[in-house]
């Protein structure tokens, strides 16, 4: 059931308005029809009781040897009148809607006393054209006996307009129209409504992958206004946050690089050569991990633009550039054009980490570049020993290294896989991690297009 049911917002408005107001509009219908219905069955019963009336006086005051005389006089094709010795009703006929308003129509007109009887049977329904060449319509016949004073009877056929069908032309028509005018005017007024959640939900993706996005306007509704407000408080809040934070590691990074810089200048005093390249090295290791660590902060907060780029440039310039490094990297670029919104320096050190890895520790890598709907795949595979199943979140972790000794030149800062992930979330991708079957790690950038 769910999946016939749409998926936006605006169609379920729009659905469920039709719905409603369709269901509304049949029964609205319906009991106009039926309302109508009875008032001319009521309406004709009054006009016939009253000529039945008239009719009976008649033929009640005269004599017996005129009434034939008069009795085919008054009747005709609709409206028969017949004069028998007994009834033609049966005494035991059951009621239903036409007889008893017939019947309160009789009670309006005539003197019923103890000793008059009147019977009233209903004779069905029968389809008869008025006019030659008219449409056909129904007719329904009550049969009304009345007994006279001889103990003879006056049998009526009394014609009556059956209720139209729902179901006609005429309804077909007024509904079409109806559900013509609920989809136009409805699709316009859900359209206004919803156009502020839609530059909502815009305004929330672009905060997603670009801190720095403009906010949205507070306006619409009263609701709407007041999310608007709380949506772009937050986004104040959040980018305050993150360039505070910026400026304090900026800050301890600038304040820490006075005193290493005194340290390596006393260092050149140490008399002793091993200890002295001992101090030099972990001040140089300390130095990287500070820039590191400034340029990590920094990648999260990055004030690039957002321009188009041919992708498969990208990917080719970064292969070159690694390959130019004396890194062993493999990569068949496709002649097809695939733009792509991005800041393309993050992107081009967040690919480079990724491929100069696969390389460097995987002995090749294999890139391939795959364009799918609304999504672009960069596949890194290596032929290295791979990384344990359970590693595959923690190596993006901020300083874990898998390589486990104390070298920065064999394990590096444990920074590169951070500052990869984090710039390919901030474009609203993800990076995967998967063991080849064979050997090897398989790196899978995913990059969403319809950004």
């Amino acid at each position: 059931m769910k999946k016939l049911l749409p998926n936006t917002l605006f169609a379920r408005t729009l659905l469920v308005l039709i719905i409603g107001l369709a269901l509304s509009h049949t029964i609205s219908i319906a009991l106009y029809v039926s309302d109508r219905s009875s008032t001319l069955v009521s309406i004709d019963g009054r006009h016939i009781g009253d000529r039945i009336a008239v009719i009976d006086r008649i033929l009640r005051s005269s004599s017996p040897e005129n009434r034939p005389a008069m009795i085919e006089g008054i009747s005709d094709e609709i409206f028969l009148v017949t004069w028998t010795p007994k009834s033609n009703v049966r005494a035991d006929e059951k009621p239903n809607q036409r007889t008893r308003e017939v019947e309160a129509a009789l009670g309006d007109h005539l003197d019923l006393d103890e000793t008059r009887i009147v019977r009233i049977g209903d004779m069905g329904v029968q389809s008869s054209a008025v006019e030659s060449g008219a449409e056909a319509e129904n007719i329904a016949l009550v049969m009304v006996s009345m007994s006279l004073p001889d103990q003879s009877w006056l049998n009526f056929i009394v014609p009556l307009k059956e209720p139209e069908s729902l179901w006609t032309l005429r309804y077909v028509l007024s509904m079409a129209v109806m559900l013509i005018a609920i989809v136009l005017f409805s699709a316009i007024v859900v359209h206004q409504l919803i156009r502020p959640l839609a530059r909502f939900a815009s305004a929330s993706k672009r905060l997603g992958v670009d801190i720095n996005s403009e906010g949205i306007p507070e306006e619409g509704p009263e609701e709407i206004r007041q999310a608007s407000k709380a949506f772009n408080e937050m986004h104040r809040r959040i980018k305050r946050f993150v360039e505070d934070r910026t400026q304090m590691i900026a800050a301890i990074s600038h304040d820490l690089g006075t005193p290493i810089s005194r340290m390596r200048l006393r260092a050149e005093f140490v008399d002793d050569e091993e200890q002295q390249n001992k101090m030099l090295s972990d001040l140089g290791d300390m130095e990287k991990m500070v820039s590191d660590t400034l340029s990590f902060a920094r990648d999260e907060a990055i004030r690039e633009p957002m321009i188009k780029v041919d992708f498969g440039v990208l990917l080719q310039r970064v292969c070159d550039d690694i390959n130019d490094s004396n890194y062993d990297v493999e990569f068949i670029r496709s002649d097809r054009l695939l733009p792509y919104d991005c800041r393309p320096a993050a992107m081009r050190r967040a690919l480079g980490n990724l491929i100069e890895n696969a390389a460097k520790y995987g002995k090749i890598a294999h890139v391939s570049l795959i364009a799918e709907p609304n999504l672009i795949i960069v596949r890194i595979d290596d032929e290295g020993p791979g990384i344990p199943q359970h590693l595959h979140e923690e190596v993006f972790e901020p300083f874990f290294r898998v390589e486990t000794s104390r070298n920065r030149e064999t394990g590096g800062t444990g920074l590169g896989l951070t500052v990869a992930r984090s710039t390919i979330r901030a474009h609203g991708g993800d990076i995967v991690l998967e063991n080849r079957k064979n050997s090897g790690l398989r790196m899978e950038v995913q990059l969403p297009t319809d950004q």
